[in-house]
């Protein structure tokens, strides 16, 4: 589930930043079949290619963060990026097991008597930290939606505050889902390929799959969506895709609402909107973005040394704060949850108390839990130097640069490859028995090692880890990129001119 993928930039710095704050190619004027042709078609075979996509640079995994200074927020991008591959790790581990063989995925640790590694408290993160990490992509979304537009709060400048956030919310939705709309058009194209994937049930036709899949995302794609499903056939892990545009929505109404307040007022607003979301209605993914807000404004103040003076008292404790900040986070992270039955938490070795703190307002209760710990592991990851330096290495701005992209598209590699060398090496189900005979023990491996990492799960990531990397960097410059690129240029073409200035 993608987080963030962009920042709202000034006006004047449009032609200068995408969602990575890296240099964007300016779109000449013309025709808008124009702009899309740029931005959809003349990098085609580069990108399938994946060869540099300007002279002087590249833009595949093995570009370097060192080749241009870091921004100040990079370690986010590196967060972002590193919590959509946990959302891959967490769905191949589901999917390649049969039902009944993922319970420790998501009940907590002992569960039925069971004491495996992947499961214990802080570890399991990292094996079914799924949902921890689309409530981390919501507070980072947050957080970085509100970079300029706090900043502008900041210096008072309200006529470019207007215009930022008037730009911002104009390109949202475009920016969401022209990704989203091209990745599963595609997947749904190949269900007509003639070959078999599990849950996937074409229509008769073509015309007929076409309609149902528009039909369906014209509803999906609505804002104030209130009826059907949550899912989408053609994507069911794109569900946090709508969330997101809601909560980007959230972020944009609260700035604006609260542009004019003193710092105290609007700091002690941010905190009571949080409480509001979380504790008195049933908000969570709201209380989400708008707790990134808040520790965002935080920040900015603390860059200017202007924090309210409560604050300077917890500084010689600043280290112990923020890495018992990150334990919970990460125990919290793990919070069993299988149901909205609050029984099963009660159940759960070390979740007993902690199930008492559950508001009354709250239905699903892991995302209470989940709030706290995305809040905190955002909170705390600057503040921790080796943990910072992290997220920023190569590896995790990769990872952040193509994140969106990754997202999208390891649902349909992993149902339609990872289906096929699940089945290759041994991995049983009753469908595959039924539908791919031929694929299944082909190529046997081991299932020893810990539970979650073992040999026959580990060893298909040396061709399912690849394939989906390079369908996330076709995607990313396909679609995702110009997807920054043509709602920027559509609003220089539809706006007049910036409120405040002289006619």
């Amino acid at each position: 589930m993608p987080s963030d993928v962009e920042e709202a930039p000034e006006a004047k710095e449009w032609e200068d930043n995408n969602h990575n704050g890296q240099a964007d190619r300016r779109l000449g004027g013309g025709a808008p079949w124009k702009a899309l042709k740029s931005a959809l078609t003349s990098g085609l075979l580069r990108s399938l290619l994946l060869c540099p996509t300007r002279p002087g640079g590249a833009s595949g995994p093995s570009s370097s963060p060192s080749d241009k200074k870091l921004r100040p927020t990079a370690y986010l991008d590196g967060l972002r990026g590193f919590a959509a591959f946990i959302v891959y790790w967490h769905h191949h581990e589901l999917w390649a097991r049969r039902k009944g063989d993922v319970e420790f995925l998501e009940y907590g640790f002992g569960h039925g008597g069971q004491h495996y590694f992947a499961s214990f408290p802080g570890v399991r993160t990292f094996f079914g930290g799924g949902h921890f990490a689309v409530s981390t992509f919501f507070v980072i979304s947050g957080y970085v939606l509100s970079t300029k537009p706090m900043s502008l709060i900041h210096a008072g400048d309200q006529a470019k505050l207007a215009d930022n956030l008037g730009s911002a919310l104009f390109r949202r939705w475009l920016r969401l889902y022209i990704p989203l709309i091209a990745v599963t058009f595609i997947y749904m194209t190949s269900w007509h390929f003639g070959f078999w994937i599990d849950g996937a049930k074409p229509k008769p036709t073509y015309g007929q799959e076409l309609w149902s899949w528009y039909a369906e995302l014209k509803n999906f794609s609505f804002v104030f969506n209130g009826g059907g499903e949550p899912w989408f056939t053609y994507g069911f892990h794109l569900w946090s895709i709508p969330v997101e545009f809601r909560g980007s929505i959230v972020v944009y109404t609260v700035l604006q609402a609260l542009a004019r307040c003193t710092r105290n007022a609007r700091l002690w607003l941010e905190t009571g909107l949080v409480f509001y979301f979380l504790y008195i209605a049933d908000g969570w993914y709201c209380a989400l973005f708008v707790s990134g807000v808040l520790l965002c404004d935080l920040d900015l103040l603390a860059a200017k040394d202007n924090l309210p003076a409560f604050f300077g008292k917890l500084e010689p404790h600043k280290k112990a704060l923020f890495y018992a900040a990150l334990a919970v986070s990460f125990y919290l992270g793990g919070v069993p949850a299988p149901s909205a039955d609050l029984k099963n938490l009660r159940e759960a070795g070390g979740w007993y108390y902690l199930s008492f703190l559950k508001p009354q307002a709250v239905f699903d209760y892991k995302w209470f839990y989940l709030f706290w710990a995305a809040t905190l592991l955002v909170a705390s990851i600057p503040r921790i130097p080796w943990l910072r330096r992290f997220f920023e290495t190569r590896f995790c701005q990769f990872l952040g640069r193509v994140s969106f992209a990754l997202y999208l598209v390891h649902g349909p590699v992993l149902w339609i490859l990872g289906e096929r060398m699940y089945a290759l090496v041994g991995w049983e189900t009753d469908a595959r028995k039924e539908h791919i005979p031929n694929w299944l023990g082909t190529f046997p491996l081991p299932q020893i090692g810990p539970k979650g990492l073992e040999v026959a799960f580990l060893l298909p990531h040396l061709i399912l880890l690849p394939a989906t990397f390079y369908c996330a960097e076709v995607v990313t410059r396909m679609f995702d990129e110009p997807s920054v690129r043509f709602p920027q240029w559509l609003y220089r073409k539809t706006s007049g001119r910036p409120a405040g200035l002289p006619g």
